[in-house]
């Protein structure tokens, strides 16, 4: 029996990975991340070092962001309490899927988590109070090589499930260039 599942995107590079989960009448037990079950499902990769935030109001979002070599980081985004919509964009200008977005609902309850490789921007937004994320990248974070594409931008075309108020920003998050005048960091 797997202890995972992985399931294609309709950007292929982006997947859905999901952990099996034990449970009985104590709660539950769940293998979220094991380097040798991710490389027997294809998921080579070299983790080295955790993150995790926690977004007090429904509407949070925070993105969408990325490193630039040599600090690209592929990410592994999961939700142990609350709810997001999560996305990845693909900023690779010589990709097929260039501008082109994914979005999908992690949970504590689905226990799904997003693999986000390098290439690509990452964002989410909060759809419940008091949400937790923690993702695993594949290299250190670097203020030299932290950059951001506006969530916001309608060549992209991603809907948030924007709260009444609208979404609750970082002053960093409300200042990043559209893809349009974002110089080819990857191709």
């Amino acid at each position: 029996m797997s202890k995972l599942t992985v399931e294609a995107t309709a950007i292929p590079d982006v997947k859905i990975v999901t952990p099996k989960k034990f449970g009985d009448h104590r709660g539950f037990f769940s293998e979220v991340y094991t380097a040798k079950t991710f490389a027997e499902a294809g998921i080579a990769l070299d983790f080295v070092q955790d993150n995790h935030s926690l977004s007090a109001q429904v509407g949070t979002l925070r993105g969408l962001h990325f490193q630039s070599s040599p600090f690209a980081q592929d990410k592994l985004v999961r939700v142990p309490r609350g709810k997001i919509l999560d996305v990845a964009v693909d900023i690779r200008k010589s990709s097929p899927t260039f501008g082109k977005h994914v979005a999908v609902e992690l949970s504590a309850e689905n226990w799904r988590q997003l693999l986000v490789p390098i290439g690509f921007a990452h964002g989410f937004i909060t759809l419940e109070p008091d949400t937790e994320v923690i993702y695993k990248v594949t290299n250190y974070y670097s203020a030299a090589n932290d950059l951001g594409l506006a969530w916001d931008d309608p060549e992209i075309g991603i809907d948030w499930p924007l709260p009444p108020q609208g979404a609750t920003l970082s002053d960093k998050d409300r200042k990043h260039p559209r893809l349009r005048d974002l110089p080819a960091i990857f191709d």
